[in-house]
């Protein structure tokens, strides 16, 4: 379709003609994307080809010094007048060794099959004492052995780096160059290379406490670590079979991840297209000419965000609990009888319960889409207005062509954060049903359990950690793969230079 034909399209017409477009080009971005991440691999290895290049080449023109720096790390910076600098990459390779003899080495031997020392007992024949020898904690060897990489990765990134100390610092002697003092070096890190040293500290500390934990959850997806196979003791490497056990091969894993999979996904659509359109509308009501009180609404708006989500969730299923408020109310207005309550949250059926909670969820959001629209409405052109009133359009049409356009443009990355929030939307299911009421078909979980509660569930409830670190890493896949090709079509990612 071309651009004319595509212009005379009415409202609904462009959106099914999008929708349409979108679902058609779905397989091909997928494509892309995969592509993408293909060529980013490659690439990966291509660096490492250059830098065994770079490796060889650079102890082939080096020095005698930087040759021994090679083996013995700031030696040849020591040589060349660099005092406290080669001690320090000296100290970092004597650490190194020392760690990799008393521990490191004793863990990481132990990560392919992650123990096989069982406990035993018996009685020692001269002092009659009972022996107890512990098994080896596959847990710990795991853990240390991750931690033992990353400090290996370290150790050698910290390698390269004298390398290149050396090679810069032979090339400056040959040309006669000046060779900076530690007092110079440190001056460089607070001026010139002040963002390294600016960074340093939180890339490692981002390292240690979200890519550490990150990398183990994914390793442990690919073991029997569950009840079966308790903390501190042994388990072992299962490949892909958690995957396969979601998916087929266990019917009641599959059957239970398919159902809470659809849920999962109607919740998010919902929940982020109600909040959205109430949002919109309840913004569009206050920024309307004439309404007074305006700052009067958005204060009580910003007061109902100001109150902590957990302490409004607690207190709502409070009142909509069996004996609650709301239902001692509907029993004294002769709504229900005396006898009788409504099921808001308990419901064997599972649907009041789904649809309570995502009426209740616009109470928590919708709040956030006003504050957005209300700041987008305000900075929309007023001559826009004018122009089309002149042009006689009503209401109506300036909304379509006017309002509704600014307020994608910008709320479309905001629209796509929301809907992946709303898929790892913890607090508001946990808060208020628990992920009940039980569902004897599911495994471990309930009617209004999402994928996120139900690996919370998991993990604290039945300790079978191996599944649920299972189902993170398809929830993560999934969203990160939907946030990437969603935002990358968007008119906000292609043509962010329009706006305005």
């Amino acid at each position: 379709m071309n651009f004319i034909d595509y212009v005379q399209l009415n409202p609904f017409q462009k959106f099914f003609y999008k929708l349409k477009t979108f679902f058609v080009n779905l397989p091909k971005n997928i494509a892309r994307f995969f592509k993408f991440i293909a060529m980013k691999i490659a690439a990966f290895f291509i660096g490492i080809g250059k830098a065994f290049k770079f490796y060889g080449v650079g102890f082939v023109k080096g020095s005698w010094s930087t040759k021994i720096s090679y083996v013995i790390m700031g030696f040849g910076v020591v040589v060349k007048r660099q005092l406290i600098k080669g001690i320090l990459f000296f100290i970092t390779e004597v650490a190194y060794i020392a760690y990799m003899i008393t521990f490191g080495w004793g863990y990481i031997c132990k990560l392919g099959t992650l123990g096989e020392k069982h406990s035993s007992g018996g009685i020692d024949p001269v002092t009659g004492m009972p022996i107890v020898a512990q098994s080896d904690d596959s847990m710990l060897i795991m853990l240390y052995s991750v931690l033992t990489i990353f400090i290996t990765i370290l150790f050698l990134v910290l390698y390269v780096v004298n390398i290149k100390v050396n090679l810069s610092l032979d090339e400056k002697i040959r040309e006669g160059g000046h060779v900076n003092k530690i007092g110079e070096d440190i001056q460089t890190l607070l001026d010139a290379r002040y963002h390294v040293t600016l960074l340093s500290l939180p890339t490692i500390l981002i390292c240690v406490f979200t890519v550490l934990p990150i990398i183990f959850m994914i390793l442990i997806a690919f073991t029997n670590f569950d009840r079966h196979h308790p903390m501190g003791g042994l388990f072992d490497w299962v490949g892909f079979q958690n995957f396969a056990d979601v998916f087929f091969n266990e019917p009641k894993k599959a059957f239970t991840f398919q159902t809470l999979v659809g849920w999962t996904l109607c919740w998010a659509i919902i929940a982020t297209i109600s909040c959205y359109i109430v949002g919109v509308i309840i913004a569009l009501m206050i920024n309307k000419k004439g309404i007074k009180f305006k700052s009067v609404f958005r204060t009580m708006f910003v007061m109902t965000v100001a109150v902590p989500q957990f302490v409004t969730l607690l207190l709502m299923a409070q009142m909509l609990n069996d004996d609650g408020v709301i239902n001692v109310l509907l029993r004294e207005l002769h709504i229900v009888a005396q006898n009788d309550y409504v099921k808001f949250l308990s419901d064997s059926g599972g649907w009041l319960p789904k649809i309570t909670v995502l009426v209740v969820n616009l109470w928590i959001g919708v709040p956030y889409t006003i504050l957005s629209a209300s700041g987008i409405l305000m900075n929309i052109p007023e001559e826009l207005y004018e122009s089309a009133r002149i042009d006689g359009a009503g209401p109506v049409v300036t909304f379509v062509k006017i309002t509704m356009p600014y307020m994608l443009f910008v709320m479309t990355p905001a629209l796509i954060q929301q809907f992946i929030g709303n898929i790892n939307n913890f607090n508001v299911i946990y808060f208020l049903t628990g992920g009940g009421p039980p569902n004897d078909n599911l495994l471990n979980a309930g009617h209004t359990d999402l994928l996120i509660t139900w690996l919370f569930n998991l993990t604290l409830g039945y300790n079978d950690y191996s599944l649920a670190a299972t189902i993170g890493i398809l929830v993560f896949i999934f969203c990160a793969t939907l946030s990437l090709i969603t935002f990358n079509m968007t008119k906000s990612s292609k043509s962010e230079e329009e706006f305005g």
